[in-house]
């Protein structure tokens, strides 16, 4: 996709959909229009078409009963002001990821993604069955609001690079796009780390502003062009190993609704959740392959040994001062997570680990 045509269309009307959309959503006849507002440009692969996925799937579930509009970044308002476009009903529902809002609770970060921590299934496992979401209830409580999973990248690429790091002293003051746990792990190992919406990266990387960014992975960071700047490109991330996106909605417009409605959304959440994660599955390969073998990037699979010593111990510092925070419900969340961290990743680095060392070695088709 030609990053200039997603970026140019989520900008197209901004000032007269902000105008036309602010009045109260549209009730008729026992039928309700919901406005979702997205952090992600129009017609984003993976991320914004995942969105107006979701919507599209409640809308038909519900048929018509509940009709979700979706509304591109900067069409309603800035994407990183998504989640307090709902908390002052401007918007019943927004779509982004839960660290962008680490500021109003720590405790967010953990349904998002953390440095060293699980992998999406994993998460999906600790958020579904093993009290994770109950957590994330407690949380958002605090702001009228009711978050589910809804999209699943699965782990992400570490990022680009103008230059190769060979070691630990290349990331010092190394101005860096990467956003919550993670992006206070690269801030202890030296960098100067700031967040953007993937709609401003490419600018700020082009303008000499940052030096290096991280947003997804392939089939993402094609689409916004960051090949075009940098050329080296790190292919696993260690703090985003399964990151998962969110579908906010307003508590007490979601309790209002009737019980048919309120599972639509639900499992229409988790639905699309499932589905983001086999489009990223099968895109990100091809995408990989278009920036190799088009666009000439150079992949490092792995960061140098001393840059993941230093990360692992930053994150682990990280996770051990938030497991005694002063802030009751970010104790809570961190301790939670750690312990079903210690029960799931038995499999993952157990049964999985040693089936996918299995085939790589003997398997060649």
């Amino acid at each position: 996709m030609d990053r200039r045509s997603f970026l140019r269309t989520s900008a197209l009307g901004g000032t007269a959909a902000a105008a036309s959309t602010l009045a109260a959503p549209a009730v008729a006849q026992g039928r309700m229009t919901w406005r979702m507002v997205t952090t992600w440009p129009k017609n984003f692969p993976g991320l914004g078409v995942g969105a107006q996925r979701l919507a599209d799937r409640i809308t038909a579930a519900s048929d018509g009963a509940l009709t979700v509009q979706v509304f591109a970044a900067g069409e309603m308002v800035p994407p990183l002001q998504a989640l307090d476009a709902v908390i002052d009903q401007s918007a019943e529902m927004s779509h982004g990821a839960a660290y962008y809002w680490q500021n109003k609770s720590v405790g967010l970060s953990f349904f998002t993604g953390v440095p060293f921590g699980m992998t999406s299934r994993e998460l999906t496992a600790w958020v579904r069955h093993m009290g994770g979401q109950e957590i994330w209830d407690e949380i958002y409580d605090q702001f009228g609001l009711q978050g589910f999973l809804s999209g699943d990248t699965g782990t992400q690429a570490g990022g680009w690079f103008r230059n190769e790091l060979t070691g630990l002293q290349d990331v010092q003051g190394l101005r860096f796009r990467t956003p919550g746990l993670g992006g206070q792990v690269w801030q202890k190992i030296g960098a100067s780390v700031t967040n953007l919406a993937a709609g401003e990266i490419f600018a700020a990387l082009q303008s000499g502003a940052l030096d290096a960014a991280e947003f997804v992975g392939p089939y993402n960071d094609l689409a916004l062009g960051f090949h075009q700047v940098c050329k080296h490109y790190y292919t696993s991330s260690f703090i985003e190993p399964g990151l998962a996106t969110e579908c906010v909605v307003d508590k007490a417009k979601f309790q209002a609704l009737p019980a048919n409605l309120q599972a639509i959304v639900r499992d229409a959440c988790a639905a699309e959740y499932d589905n983001v994660a086999a489009d990223f599955a099968a895109n990100d390969p091809r995408a990989l392959q278009t920036l190799v073998n088009d666009h000439g990037v150079t992949l490092h699979s792995e960061f140098p040994e001393d840059i993941l010593e230093a990360a692992a111990k930053g994150a682990q510092e990280l996770v051990t001062e938030l497991l005694d925070s002063s802030d009751a419900l970010t104790k809570k969340t961190a301790e939670s997570f750690v312990e079903a961290l210690r029960i799931v990743r038995q499999k993952t680095e157990g049964t999985d680990r040693g089936f996918v060392e299995a085939r790589q070695k003997y398997i060649s088709y």
